[in-house]
This record gives structure tokens, C-alpha cells and sequence, in this order.
């Protein structure tokens, strides 16, 4: 059937452009920034609440292992009543009896306070109540009072290192790898959402593509069908622009699918839960057009990178752990060998024994007075000493020391495993960054002299020195150059993110605090 008229050309323009999906009612778009972006995925990511606990328990263990370092307070008291058979005749037993009767009730209490030498020093005290028929005691009741302080000193075992300065040192450790490992999870997740936007702003642009090159072919099949009607072509030349429409049609049914995606991968970034009401509506990017492209220092990257990467002070925190742990099981070879330094004052006080013939003068009194008589210093003690324990053998620990230095070593070769990593990652970046930066240029210059080759091609089809086949391989061209130059503008923006996270810079860039919340 052959096809005249403008009217026709018309409706067939117009049943090509109804062929084009289009959403019945499409759910308003959600302007984000990347900012914004950034600041929802900081408060909503699951990854960082996870590290956040973690750095919470890390904080309340370096807390916990000081406890050690707490005084303990004991407090104890009793009573006891006994009739023990002596067989002697100085029992003081009262005639007839085989045993005195003894009764006595008695309260203790004692502070100690574990010192950072790995010193235990001890306070105590005593006080008791007694009472006896027995013969030979001139007191009854007879209060007794005790005060003293203790000190021990280790001088080689547990002298340097000891349980609890262990403790305490995998517990800083653990806090400064949990504090490294949110830098690190934070970083990734910034960097993640960072590039996960830029391409989701790509995907975007590369509809506006699409569907330019779309309304391309649909004016170059309107143009064919013009010369049809006026008999300058023949009808077969209808079908490579309509080939070419329905193939750009499909190419941008996938764009839409490819946006959909990257638009449902940033979501999942930054939203809490399938409930957000935002998972169905459509982001729309807010960026600014304007691109500076900088050139990489790569030895001031390098420099940064080996003191600011998290990674490394995961490694470090690692081995800081190990060689306590090193330390303690060297520690536990050695002999103890421990001072002990004692004084104590006693106190007497009490009744006359009706029971016994004779009672010292000047001791009448209560509990009270046995404590006040602590100040007249009568009664002492006074101890020193050295207590030596040696371990035969000593294989556990001498294994222990052993197991712990070869487990350091590979901690240490495990930070050097990590630096190694970070320089090749940071001289990776470099170069993507300035390959990226590149080809932007040489995308915008393709570009233009495209758009250049596309008019050109178009002059010579109006005049009828072209075909079709060359117009739409020009347009082709073009679309090709447009995505080559959104996909060079896109690959710098995501490598100066991976350049600003190699080198450990990207928190400090955005701005960013580690302060176990970043909210």
C-alpha cells in the first residue's frame, strides 16, 4: 500500500512515539544531594551500627580490665564456742573438768589495692570479744584489737607485666582496633555511597542519550518517509531507519532498567527499612555540572596513606595485642621472687578472770579501750622477707613464651602485608585518577567533533548526497561520544573517591568525625 500525505507521516510519527513505555502515574521524584546521601547512609547503614557497638564494647572492656586496679573491701565476722580436751595437767581446766570453755566472737576487715608495679598493699584490722573459765587466762572477757599494713612487691615475675597490666593492654589494643575498624567501615561506606551516586547521576544522563538518539531516528524515519511521498526514494528505504528506531528503543528500555537499579543500590545504602516510603519514589541527583580536574600528588599520597589508613591501625592494634601478650608469656618463665614488708599493732583489753588468781593491772576495759590502746604502741610486729618460688623445668611457660613470639611475628609480618597492599592501592588510584582525568578531555573533544559530523552528514541528506545508513551511523557516532563523555566525567569523580580513600583522606575531605556515632 503505498502511503501519501502529510496527515499519514504525522500518525505514523505519532503511533512510533506511543510505542515508548511510559508510566501510567509516576511517583514524584526525591531531590538528594550528596551530602545528604552521605548523611543518611552514616545514620542508617547497618554495617556502621554493628561498629559502633563494637567500639562501645571495646570502651567499656578497656574499662573492665582497670577495674582490677579497684580496692577490694572484705569484711567478715563470727562466733565459736568450744570445750576441746586437753590431756595435761596445765590445761587450766576448772577442777573436775577435763577442758576449759572458750567463747569468742570476732570481726575482720581488710583493703587492698593492687598497684601498677604489680604490688599488692593490704590494710587490716581486727577486733574480738573472748571468754574462758580457764585458770591461766587473767582476762575474761578479754577484747583484743589488731591494725597492720601489708606490702608486696614482685622482683621478678609479674615485676614488669602482670594479669592485670595484660588485661588492660589487650583492652587499649581492642579499642584502638575498634576505633580503626569504624574508620575503616565508615570510609567504605562513604566512598560506596560516593560512587554508587555518581553512577546513579550517569544512569540518568545516559536516559537523556536514549532518548535523544531515539527522537533522532524517529526524525530520520519522518524525513525518509517525506522523500517516499515525493518519489525521490523508494518505499524499501522505510526499513533501516525503522530497524534502527526499535533498536534504540530497546537500547533505552535497558537504560531504564540500568537506572532503576543503581537508583534501588543507593537506596540500599541509605535507607532504614522496607517501611521508608522512599523506596518508591525515584531519586533525582542535585550535582553541580562544573568539573575541575586535579592532578594527583602520588608522593604525598603515599605519605598520607601509610599513617592515615585504618587498615593499618587494625594491623597495629593486632600487634600491639600480641606483643603484650608476648610480654606476660616471657614474664611467666621467670622464678617469682617477691618482698614482703609487714607492721602490725595490738591491742588488749578486758575484765579480771574470776577464774584466775591473778590479772595484770591497768587492762580494765571494753573493745573501745583495746582499740585505744593501739596508739601506746606496747604490742608490734614487724616482718620482712623474701619468698622465692622456682619452677622446676618450667616447660608450659617456656612453650607459652614460645607460641606467643611466633604468633608476634606474624602479626608483624601481617602489618607489613597491609603497607605493602596500601601502596600498591594508592599507586593503582593514582593512575585511574589520571587516566580518568585524561579522557575527559579527549571525551568532550570526540564529542564535539561528532556533533561536528552529524550536522555535516544531515546538509548532505537534505541536499540528497547521503543515504540513511550514513546519517544514522552519524548519529550513532554521537550517542556513542555523549555516554563516552558522561562515562569519563563519571569514572574521574568515583577515582577521586577511591584516591581520597586509599589514601586515607576521604573522612578528614568531607569533613566526617569519628566519634563512634556520626550522626
Amino acid at each position: 500500500m503505498r502511503i501519501v500525505g502529510n496527515g499519514k507521516v504525522l500518525a505514523l510519527a505519532l503511533l512510533l512515539a506511543a510505542a515508548l513505555p511510559r508510566s501510567a502515574a509516576p511517583a514524584p521524584e526525591e531531590p538528594l544531594t550528596l551530602d545528604q546521601a552521605i548523611r543518611l547512609a552514616l545514620q542508617k547503614n547497618e554495617g556502621l551500627l554493628i561498629e559502633r557497638e563494637s567500639l562501645a564494647a571495646a570502651r567499656s572492656a578497656v574499662t573492665a580490665a582497670k577495674g582490677a586496679y579497684d580496692p577490694l573491701l572484705t569484711l567478715d565476722g563470727g562466733w565459736r564456742k568450744s570445750t576441746e580436751p586437753t590431756n595435761s595437767s596445765f590445761s587450766g581446766a576448772p577442777t573436775g573438768r577435763l577442758a576449759p570453755e572458750t567463747e569468742a566472737t570476732e570481726a575482720n576487715a581488710a583493703l587492698q589495692q593492687l598497684l601498677p608495679t604489680g604490688g599488692l598493699v593490704s590494710l587490716r584490722a581486727r577486733g574480738s570479744r573472748e571468754t574462758t573459765d580457764q585458770t591461766f587466762t587473767p582476762l575474761s572477757p578479754a577484747f583484743g584489737s589488731q591494725v597492720g599494713v601489708e606490702l608486696r612487691q614482685p622482683l621478678l615475675r609479674d615485676r614488669s607485666i602482670d594479669a592485670a597490666r595484660l588485661s588492660v593492654r589487650r583492652a587499649s589494643a581492642g579499642r584502638e582496633g575498634a576505633t580503626a575498624s569504624l574508620r575503616r567501615v565508615t570510609t567504605e561506606t562513604v566512598a560506596a555511597v560516593e560512587q554508587t551516586y555518581w553512577r546513579l547521576v550517569a544512569a540518568r544522563l545516559g536516559i537523556q542519550v536514549r532518548e535523544e538518539s531515539v527522537r533522532l531516528a524517529q526524525q530520520q524515519l519522518g524525513d525518509t518517509q517525506t522523500r517516499i511521498e515525493t518519489g525521490s526514494a523508494p518505499r524499501t528505504e522505510l526499513a533501516q531507519p525503522r530497524a534502527e528506531l526499535e533498536r534504540r528503543r530497546g537500547e533505552l528500555l535497558e537504560a531504564r532498567e540500568s537506572l532503576a537499579r543503581a537508583d534501588n543500590t543507593l537506596k540500599l545504602l541509605i535507607l532504614d527499612g522496607a517501611d521508608d516510603a522512599r523506596w518508591s519514589q525515584p531519586l533525582a541527583p542535585v550535582v553541580d555540572t562544573a568539573l575541575e580536574v586535579i592532578p594527583a600528588d602520588v608522593a604525598s599520597a603515599l605519605a598520607r596513606a601509610l599513617a592515615d589508613r585504618p587498615e593499618l591501625g587494625i594491623a597495629r592494634a593486632q600487634l600491639q595485642s600480641r606483643r603484650a601478650e608476648t610480654a606476660f608469656a616471657r614474664n611467666e618463665v621467670w622464678p617469682s621472687l617477691d618482698a614482703v614488708a609487714a607492721y602490725d599493732r595490738f591491742g588488749l583489753d578486758g575484765s579480771s578472770n574470776p577464774d584466775s588468781p591473778t590479772a595484770p593491772p591497768g587492762l580494765e576495759g571494753d573493745l573501745g579501750g583495746s582499740f585505744g590502746s593501739l596508739k601506746d604502741n606496747d604490742f608490734n610486729a614487724v616482718r620482712v622477707a623474701i619468698q622465692l618460688g622456682l619452677p622446676i623445668g618450667n616447660r608450659a611457660a617456656r612453650g607459652n613464651a614460645a607460641i606467643a613470639r611466633h604468633v608476634e611475628r606474624q602479626a608483624e609480618a601481617d602489618l607489613a602485608r597491609v603497607r605493602k597492599a596500601i601502596r600498591a592501592e594508592v599507586l593503582d588510584a593514582a593512575v585511574a585518577l589520571e587516566t580518568a582525568g585524561q579522557r575527559i578531555e579527549a571525551a568532550r573533544s570526540s564529542r564535539e567533533a561528532a556533533e561536528i559530523q552529524l550536522s555535516a552528514e544531515r546538509d548532505r541528506y537534505a541536499t540528497g548526497i547521503s543515504t540513511n545508513f550514513l546519517v544514522l551511523t552519524r548519529q550513532n557516532d554521537l550517542s556513542r561520544a555523549r555516554l563516552d563523555e558522561i562515562s569519563a566525567r563519571t569514572d574521574y569523580r568515583t577515582a577521586r573517591t577511591e584516591m581520597a580513600r586509599a589514601t586515607g583522606s576521604l573522612l578528614s575531605d568531607r569533613g566526617i568525625p569519628i566519634d563512634g556515632k556520626n550522626r
